[in-house]
C-alpha cells in the first residue's frame, strides 16, 4: 500500500493564471479513507472569467498551425509519461481503481494525445478540391479546408478520470480549438495534474486550455448555456447529458452517454470463452463502465450451463487493497451509488430472480470502517424476467444479470427494449447469424465473440437512443471539433 504523506491541494486554472477560491471540493481516498484532497471550486465568476478568455483567444489559435499543436499535443504526452506513477496513485485513490488498471489508465491518456497528432496531421493535409458539376457552374472549382470550430467545454466522468478527459482534450486542442475542462467532482485530482502539464507547455497561448473543477448546480448551467461555447464534448449519465442539450443551445454537441449492453448468447457458442468475456465485462472496474455488460441473453438450452461457468470464474475476482497488483476492483464511487446497484438487485430477486451469489454490501477485510457500505460484493443473478428494472436500466455496478431467450426474434427484441444503446454483443460461431444480428441490434457498437470494448478510440463509437449524441474516437472527434469552410475559385 503507498503511503500518502499530506492531503493534497490544487487550484482551478484560467487564462493562464492558477488561482484560489474560497470554496472547495473535497475528495475522498478510496483506498484509505479519509479526505484525499480539497481542491479549488470554480463559482460562477471564475466560469465566466474562463469564458470570456477561451473566447478572446480563438483568433489566435486560428492562426495555429497543424505543427504548432500536434507539438503541443506530444509534449503533453511526454508530460504525462513522466508523471506516470503519481498520476496512477492518484486514479487508485480518487476512482478507487486497482493500481494495475490506474497505469493502464495512464498509458492510454498520454498515447491519445500522441495519437491525436497524428490525426490531426493527417486531416489537414488531405483536404478537398472540388470541381464544379452542375449545368451553370461547369467553371467552378473549390477548396474544402477543415478550420477550428471554437471553443469546446470538455465535461468528463469519474470513472475514467484521466483516459476520457484525454480522449475530449487532445482532439480538441490539436483541431486548434480552446478548451474548458469541467471535470467530475468525485475525481477532479488527475484532471488538475493534466493542466499543470498542459501549463508548462512551450507557445500554448493564455486562455487555449481553462481548468475549472466545481459543482455542477452552481457552474454547469452557465457554462453549457454560454453562447461563447461552440461544441460541448461530454461523457456522463443519460439525465445529465439531456439537461446540458437543453440548455446548450446552437452547438456541436458530442456526447457518450450512459449503456446497458446486452451480450446475446446463443447455443453454439463456446460457454467457457463467453463466461470469461461476461464475467470481466460485467466485473471490471466493479461494474462503473458504460460499456460494461450489463445483461446477459442466455438461449433458453444453454442458460444453466452459462451461469455455472459464470459462477466460477467470479471466485478470481476479488476486492483488497487498491494497491496490491492481484487486486481486480475496489469500491463503488460512492455510497449513493451502492444504494442504487443495491436497489435494482432487489428488484430483481422480488420478480423472481435468483441470487446464486453476492447481492450484499460487505468490505474485504481491511478496508477502513468507512468504505466498507460502498463495497458491493460481486454479484450473479440467473433466470432474471425480463420486466426487471436492472434488465433496461444502466446499473453501474459489479452484477452479471442473466436471462433468457426463445429465438433470435425474441433476443433482439429483449436487446432493443432499452432506452440506452450505446454497446452489445453477440456470441455465436455462425458467421451469418452473428453479423445478422448485429446488423439488427440497435447499439452504437457490436462486438462478435467478445466483451464491449472501446480501447484508445481507433474505431469510432458512441451511442443510439438516449446514449448519446455523435461519436468519438481520435480521427471521428476531431473530425467533431473541426468545421468544413469551402472556398470557391
Amino acid at each position: 500500500m503507498a503511503t500518502r504523506v499530506a492531503q493534497r491541494r490544487e487550484r482551478i486554472y484560467v487564462d493562464g493564471e492558477w488561482l484560489e477560491t474560497e470554496n472547495t471540493l473535497s475528495v475522498t481516498d478510496l483506498a484509505d479513507g479519509g479526505t484525499f484532497a480539497a481542491v479549488a471550486a470554480a463559482g460562477p465568476e471564475h466560469a465566466r472569467t474562463a469564458l470570456a478568455a477561451a473566447h478572446e483567444v480563438k483568433p489566435e489559435l486560428r492562426q495555429t498551425t497543424v505543427v504548432e499543436r500536434a507539438k503541443w499535443c506530444e509534449e503533453i504526452a511526454a508530460g504525462l509519461r513522466e508523471r506516470e506513477e503519481e498520476l496512477a496513485e492518484v486514479i487508485v485513490r480518487e476512482a478507487g481503481k486497482p493500481i494495475s488498471s490506474a497505469r493502464g489508465e495512464v498509458g492510454s491518456a498520454a498515447e491519445r494525445f500522441d495519437r491525436a497528432a497524428e490525426e490531426a496531421r493527417n486531416i489537414v493535409s488531405k483536404g478537398e478540391f472540388r470541381e464544379g458539376s452542375t449545368e451553370g457552374h461547369e467553371g467552378w472549382n473549390a477548396i474544402v479546408k477543415h478550420e477550428p470550430i471554437g471553443a469546446v467545454l470538455c465535461i468528463t466522468p469519474y470513472n475514467y478520470p484521466l483516459a476520457t478527459t484525454a480522449l475530449q482534450v487532445a482532439p480538441a486542442l490539436a483541431a486548434g480549438n480552446s478548451v474548458l475542462l469541467k471535470p467530475a467532482s468525485n475525481t477532479p485530482i488527475s484532471a488538475a495534474i493534466l493542466a499543470d502539464v498542459i501549463a508548462d507547455v512551450d507557445g500554448l497561448p493564455d486562455g487555449a486550455f481553462n481548468f475549472v473543477p466545481g459543482r455542477g448546480s452552481e457552474i454547469g448551467d452557465v457554462l453549457s448555456s454560454d453562447d461563447r461555447v461552440n461544441a460541448i464534448a461530454m461523457t456522463g449519465s443519460s439525465g445529465a447529458g439531456k439537461h446540458v442539450a437543453r440548455e446548450s443551445g446552437m452547438v456541436n454537441l458530442h456526447m457518450e452517454l450512459g449503456g446497458n449492453a446486452p451480450a446475446i448468447v446463443f447455443d453454439d457458442a463456446n460457454l467457457d470463452e463467453v463466461a470469461g468475456a461476461c464475467t470481466k465485462g460485467s466485473l471490471k472496474y466493479a461494474g462503473q463502465r458504460c460499456s460494461a455488460i450489463s445483461r446477459v441473453l442466455a438461449h433458453e438450452s444453454v442458460h444453466d450451463d452459462l451461469v455455472e461457468k459464470i459462477d466460477y470464474n467470479m471466485n478470481t475476482w476479488q476486492a483488497g487493497d487498491l494497491f496490491d497488483e492481484e487486486t481486480a476492483f475496489g469500491p463503488l464511487i460512492s455510497e449513493d451509488q451502492a444504494d442504487w446497484v443495491e436497489e435494482l438487485v432487489e428488484d430483481a430477486v422480488e420478480k423472481g430472480a435468483d441470487l446464486v451469489r453476492g447481492g450484499e454490501r460487505r468490505a474485504p477485510e481491511g478496508v477502513p470502517d468507512e468504505l466498507g457500505n460502498q463495497f458491493f460484493e460481486p454479484t450473479l443473478l440467473a433466470n432474471v424476467p425480463h420486466d426487471a428494472r436492472i434488465v433496461d436500466e444502466e446499473q453501474f455496478g459489479p452484477v452479471a444479470v442473466v436471462t433468457t431467450f426463445e429465438d433470435r426474434e425474441e433476443a433482439i427484441e429483449i436487446s432493443n427494449g432499452s432506452d440506452l444503446a450505446l454497446d452489445a454483443a453477440v456470441f455465436t460461431t455462425d458467421y451469418n447469424r452473428a453479423l445478422d444480428v448485429a446488423d439488427r441490434v440497435d447499439a452504437g457498437a457490436v462486438r462478435i465473440n467478445g466483451a464491449p470494448s472501446h480501447g484508445l478510440g481507433d474505431v469510432p463509437f458512441g451511442g443510439n437512443k438516449d446514449s448519446g449524441i455523435g461519436r468519438e474516437g481520435l480521427d471521428a472527434s476531431i473530425h467533431e471539433m473541426m468545421r468544413k469552410k469551402s472556398i470557391i475559385l
